[in-house]
């Protein structure tokens, strides 16, 4: 009986094992000291961090200690967490690659020895470092570009250069202003009897070319003959002038403008654009990331680049990024590097520029041993950051430009909404003037009105007179 005891309690021993080692196995078989963290709170902790310099993520400061981006968003991370740190650099200068004999060297290196508890820096996310590495959700997305001058990537001026002060509608909508007001004098010299008084025995003043002459006339800012002497052709004429004189200051400045603004217009916009031409040289830093991106490419453009750089070697490749940098600066060149360092080079020097086109975009991100939760925190905290628009800010505080706002504000053409006012203003002016003619008119009616005619039929027969039997009269005089 007792044996039979015995053996029932080792059975249930066994079995209660087996359980902990299958629970065990669901915990991805972490390393004891990652089991033991997970039951931690960040409360208190310090941990080790290992970074590498590089401006603007980590520099060092003239009183000691360090300042940057990535120092900043360290220690936002610190106080939501609750947890201290303490920097070091790393020992070799690396960022971390994998060595022919499986171990890693940099601060990845030092993460998997234990010498750090996070690497924070402009660590960019791979397959391969993922592998091996937790790593947060990204703090900052680059990708490659290039680097210009802006005047060696300026657009030459153009034969319709005069045109560009206005937009096609803005244009457009000028000559229908034009038309409309011409056509409305012509109506409004017909009906005014204070411009055409005897439509029975002289012409009018203002026929409907005359009316045209007129208009082209006030555009060209020369007085033109006939001139108006009803009160409603005045308020036309003066309408007309007003909003020519608001047209032409407005096309003197946009012209201006954009005879300045000429030279930021960029030839090369995209990769492709840079490879198909042969006038400005292009290159990057030998041996670096992106010199690998366009070795390893199957696409044909980036494939194309790599072949135009690597077959001139050493007069267009460079050793770091600041000597790219100064060749851009000093001769007809392009420099193919990380957006990030790109965009700096920007700030510090405004005749520099970079395209939009971006390839193989990617993120940095923060930097754990595999199955650390210490990454699930810390990516919770980055993502509150990204939402609340503090990352956004972080990346204006030390990518400020120095270049005033003049020399990276854009030009446009002037569009109609933005002079709709002056439009507004000349239909009421029209409208007022014609208003005026007609009164003009029956004012004239209601006198010549007698017993046997109402003054509502002599301004009918007014109308009738000068638009039908008009034209038969200006041709009797002529005759």
């Amino acid at each position: 009986m007792r044996n039979a005891v015995w053996l029932l309690l080792s059975v249930i021993l066994l079995l209660s094992f087996a359980t902990a080692r299958t629970g065990a196995g669901e915990n991805h078989d972490f390393p004891p000291e990652v089991q033991d963290r997970e039951k931690r709170q960040l409360l208190g902790q310090t941990l080790m961090v290992t970074t590498i310099m590089q401006k603007p993520f980590i520099m060092a400061k003239p009183t000691g200690g360090f300042e940057g981006f990535c120092i900043d968003l360290l220690q936002l991370l610190a106080e939501r967490l609750k947890f201290r740190y303490e920097i070091n650099l790393v020992k070799d200068g690396f960022y971390g690659r994998k060595l022919q004999n499986g171990r890693w060297n940099g601060m990845l290196g030092e993460l998997i020895n234990e010498e750090a508890d996070i690497a924070i820096a402009p660590l960019t996310i791979t397959r391969m470092r993922e592998e091996t590495f937790g790593f947060t959700r990204p703090f900052m997305s680059v990708g490659i570009s290039i680097l210009m001058r802006k005047d060696s990537n300026s657009q030459g001026t153009s034969l319709f250069q005069f045109l560009s002060p206005f937009s096609a509608e803005t244009w457009l909508g000028l000559l229908i202003a034009y038309v409309l007001t011409c056509f409305c004098l012509f109506l409004a010299a017909r009906l005014s009897p204070n411009e055409w008084s005897e439509p029975e025995v002289e012409s009018s003043r203002f026929s409907l070319l005359d009316s045209f002459w007129f208009g082209v006339g006030a555009l060209t800012l020369q007085g033109v003959e006939p001139h108006p002497r009803a009160l409603s052709t005045r308020v036309i004429g003066t309408i007309w002038w007003l909003f020519v004189i608001v047209f032409l200051v407005a096309y003197t400045t946009s012209f201006a403008a954009s005879l300045n603004a000429e030279t930021q217009r960029p030839v090369i916009k995209s990769f492709d654009d840079l490879a198909k031409q042969s006038e400005i040289e292009y290159g990057t830093v030998y041996g670096g990331s992106t010199f690998a991106f366009f070795k390893d490419s199957k696409i044909l453009t980036y494939s194309k680049i790599y072949e135009t750089m690597s077959s001139k070697g050493d007069s267009v490749l460079a050793r770091t990024t600041n000597e790219g940098v100064q060749r851009v600066l000093s001769s007809n060149y392009a420099f193919i590097g990380e957006s990030s360092m790109l965009d700096l080079a920007v700030t510090e020097y405004c005749s520099l520029m970079t395209i939009p086109d971006l390839a193989a975009v990617r993120g940095y991100g923060i930097a754990t041993r595999l199955g650390d939760p210490l990454r699930d925190n810390l990516t919770l905290i980055i993502l509150e950051l990204e939402e609340s628009g503090q990352l956004h800010q972080l990346k204006a505080k030390w990518w400020r430009s120095s270049c005033s706002d003049e020399d990276s504000a854009g030009w446009n053409p002037l569009k109609v909404n933005q002079i709709g006012g002056t439009f507004l203003f000349l239909a009421i002016g029209l409208s007022l003037a014609l208003v005026i003619a007609c009164i003009e008119l029956a004012v004239k009616s209601r006198k010549k009105a007698d017993q046997n005619k109402s003054c509502c039929d002599i301004f009918t027969e007014e109308l009738n007179l000068r638009f039908k039997r008009g034209n038969e009269a200006n041709k009797k005089t002529k005759t």
